[in-house]
């Protein structure tokens, strides 16, 4: 994908992504439309530029589109509900206010130090 002249961390334009992918410019600005998780760079122009994250993010919805047989509905879905697993805290302490964290630590390591 990474062409010979860019890193493979460096931004990618529209031409360049769809030539990478093979999908149409217009398919890639059209689905920028239907999933709000596309959303590259754009710079003065309306120029759009694809992070590496936004490239593998294309290729993963073209897969799923046309390889996985999701409809476009499908797939905002799925990737809706992605986006809300990821936004929920992972740890009971992330949910907590930070007095109540510190609380919760302190009492951990003082039930540790107890039980030495």
């Amino acid at each position: 994908m990474a062409s010979d002249s860019k890193s493979a961390a460096a931004f990618r334009t529209i031409g360049e992504v769809a030539l990478a992918t093979g999908l149409a410019p217009h398919i890639l600005r059209y689905w920028e439309g239907r999933f709000p998780q596309l959303r590259p760079v754009t710079r003065a122009g309306n120029r759009r530029y694809y992070r590496p994250e936004d490239v593998a993010l294309v290729e993963r919805i073209d897969r799923l589109l046309n390889r996985d047989g999701y409809t476009i509905k499908g797939v905002q879905q799925l990737l809706a509900r992605e986006s809300a697993v990821a936004a929920q805290p992972s740890s009971p302490l992330a949910a907590m206010p930070a007095s109540a964290e510190l609380i919760a630590v302190r009492d951990l390591l003082a039930r540790a130090l107890a039980d030495d």
